[in-house]
């Protein structure tokens, strides 16, 4: 390719100010020609799976991570050589202040291409770092090369022997520089390093402009550990007997397994331990003879106007709750800390805890209250498809305002839920039974359910909670009430 140069496609704040995220799946290899628009890999961030297009037309001349890495927003993902490029692309982000929300656009395409995910285009002031005023010595730099390797999976076994070596070297000018100049690492570099017990200052940097990375961090760790299971090793190969060596390992292995807390359930760990520290909690619980919504369930998938549509309890108790909610507009509401005022919401975003391989997620109906039955139906199937596929975008899942989950899919009576952050409630169904039951003053087998509803008790008292739980029981009991309470 003539007159062409490399251009480095940088991960993008996909939701929020998101500080990361993992990639998931590359569609492209070293090699590949990709034009623009093209996806060419997805990603998974603390709120959703999301597919990133990349932004010219060229050919992949390298991946810069594998599958499985957590990569900070602004570092560079994957290089394309492309045509007819007039600078350097090394050079081309700083030498282009003018579109600082998106450093990555050719010169020759100034604006007519438009951003296809939200907050695409890192700028360039988040990512760009000063330079560090001193080279590195030789001995450094050799050490950054074995570590860079070692992650890379080249040359793992010859890189064990000098490893040890690597902080012996520079050891005095380290200790010389360490009071003059800060390490350079991300916040959440920082964190990580941290929580290891490693110091920044005896890091090995391979970020660009001497910015240390997570592999960095993990990489002085395997290199300190290095030494003390090499001695172990050393000892029983003497009397020939390497095999009780390897035992212990592969019995520890079987008896614990670490499962790193990052994306989708690092952030609903995060939400869930602010949500039950934040508002106060309370929950009520009610159980129910759901027998005749049971029948209307049965008789609706017949109705012509349902044809194509999925017709499950749920969409009953999802409209039964709107009910509840329009007789009981105060339980529609937030509570706002910083200006210290209860806002009541007069819209309902519906919110469908659903459990996907990625963890737990909350995605909403928009405006549910404004819609017929037939369109809620529509709405939470392509919800539940969705969130299956691992489909459901990030403001899919902003903006609830009350949440329904659905325990009894698994076979439970009920439980304790706990609210969505921001929410006021959030509405628990437990496993619909066949149980013995009262019914016109004779014990026969009634359909039985147990509906559980925690509230907030900053905004929702006692009387207002017990309403809103007694109202969605009795329109489950009497479904005729969905039309002479609406």
């Amino acid at each position: 390719m003539t007159n062409a140069s490399v251009r480095e496609f940088k991960m993008p704040d996909v939701g929020e100010g998101l500080t990361e995220a993992e990639i998931l799946k590359w569609y492209v290899q070293p090699g590949d020609t990709v034009t623009d628009g093209q996806v060419v890999c997805e990603v998974e961030t603390a709120k959703a799976a999301v597919e990133l297009p990349i932004p010219y037309d060229g050919v992949v001349r390298a991946l810069h991570f594998p599958e499985g890495t957590t990569v900070d927003v602004g570092t560079s993902i994957i290089a394309v050589e492309v045509a007819g490029g007039a600078a350097p692309a090394q050079e081309e982000a700083p030498a282009a202040p003018a579109p600082a929300a998106e450093p990555e656009r050719p010169a020759e395409q100034p604006a007519a291409r438009q951003p296809v995910l939200v907050g695409y285009g890192v700028a360039t002031s988040s990512t760009r770092r000063r330079p560090r005023k001193q080279a590195q010595d030789p001995a450094a730099q050799q050490a950054a090369s074995a570590v860079q390797s070692e992650l890379n999976g080249h040359g793992a076994a010859p890189a064990a022997p000098p490893a040890p070596a690597a902080p012996v070297a520079p050891a005095a000018p380290a200790s010389s520089a360490a009071p003059a100049q800060r390490p350079l690492a991300k916040p959440p570099v920082r964190k990580l390093a941290k929580d290891l017990g490693v110091d920044l200052a005896t890091v090995t940097p391979t970020g660009p402009d001497g910015v240390i990375t997570r592999d960095d961090v993990h990489a002085a760790v395997a290199a300190a550990q290095a030494p003390r299971q090499a001695a172990p090793a050393a000892q029983p190969a003497a009397p020939a007997a390497p095999a009780p060596s390897a035992a212990p390992a592969s019995y520890d292995s079987v008896r614990e397994t670490r499962i790193p807390v990052k994306g989708v359930r690092k952030a609903t760990a995060a939400a869930m331990v602010g949500s039950a520290f934040t508002a106060p909690h309370v929950t009520e619980f009610v159980t129910v003879d759901v027998t005749r919504t049971m029948k209307l369930v049965e008789e609706l998938k017949q109705d012509k106007e349902f044809a194509g549509l999925r017709v499950n309890p749920l969409l009953l108790i999802a409209k039964a709750l709107l009910v509840a909610i329009r007789r009981n507009p105060d339980i529609n509401a937030s509570w706002d800390e910083a200006a210290q005022e209860i806002v009541v919401k007069h819209y309902v975003n519906l919110g469908i805890a659903a459990a996907t391989p990625r963890g737990l997620i909350v995605p909403n109906i928009k405006d549910a209250h404004a819609k017929t039955l037939p369109e809620l139906a529509a709405s939470l199937g392509e919800l539940v498809s969705t969130a299956r596929e691992g489909r459901t975008s990030p403001s899919a899942m902003q903006g609830g305002t009350v949440t329904i989950t659905n325990v009894g899919v698994f076979g439970v009576d009920t439980g304790t839920p706990i609210l969505n952050p921001g929410e006021s409630a959030i509405l628990a169904v437990g496993a619909i039974k066949l149980q013995p039951w009262v019914h016109k003053g004779k014990v026969k087998p009634r359909q039985v359910t147990t509906l559980a509803l925690s509230f907030d008790h900053r905004l929702v008292d006692g009387e207002l909670g017990s309403k809103v739980l007694a109202d969605v029981a009795a329109v489950l009991e009497q479904p005729k009430r969905l039309i002479t309470w609406a």
